[in-house]
């Protein structure tokens, strides 16, 4: 099994830059180093999908146990796995990952398995508050090259108030870089509606006495 340490040194070098956390309560106390400066994403753009940085894109990686493959370019990870990254965030039982070879090296490939969840969030092309989209799904499947994010095993997506969910175990939900959902496969649909202030606040005043 290789070293946390060289598991970062290996992807500082590739400029995708993990850090992995073990169960070990020396390297837990130890601080996380700084990830670097980010920018905001412009209008329209997802929460991840394309965002530009004048850096490297930092990926972290919390972990109880973690393997770093350096011949392979491959990483493992498993136990309490959370991922925070630029283009999404995620946790899950297990995670492998998988780094491109190259000049432009960074992270190609994640596969997130058993409990998993991941979180996008869309911005408000006039300024407001972004909508975040949640998917749930047994295993999950991040495609550097589409930004696309794939769910598999009982998936369902939920945005705001409004929530698809999958009616057939081969159904398979697909959200893209710009946080838009397409599925493949039975689905089920679930939209609601908040109730009219107006309406609430007349239920609630009380009646004129006689």
């Amino acid at each position: 099994m290789k070293t946390p340490a060289l598991f970062v040194l290996v992807l500082s070098i590739a400029t995708a830059q993990l850090t992995a956390q073990t169960a070990s309560p020396a390297e837990s106390a130890s601080p996380s180093p700084k990830p670097s400066k980010k920018v905001k994403p412009a209008a329209g753009n997802p929460f991840g999908g394309a965002m530009q940085s004048t850096g490297p894109t930092t990926t972290e990686i919390y972990a109880n146990e973690a393997f770093f493959d350096s011949t392979k370019n491959m990483g493992i990870f498993t136990g309490n796995v959370k991922v925070t990254d630029p283009r999404f965030n995620l946790q899950s039982d297990k995670l492998t990952i998988f780094v491109s070879k190259g000049e432009n090296q960074g992270l190609e490939k994640a596969i997130a398995e058993g409990n998993v969840a991941v979180v996008r969030d869309r911005p408000d092309a006039n300024g407001g508050p972004p909508t975040r989209s949640v998917g749930r799904s047994e295993t999950a499947t991040y495609l550097a090259a589409t930004g696309n994010v794939e769910l598999k095993g009982d998936p369902r997506v939920q945005e705001g108030l409004n929530t698809h969910v999958a009616a057939s175990p081969e159904t398979v939900m697909i959200i893209n870089q710009n946080g838009q959902l397409t599925t493949h496969g039975a689905s089920r649909t679930e939209i609601r509606q908040q109730p009219k202030e107006e309406n609430k606040d007349e239920k609630n005043s009380p009646s004129p006495k006689p």
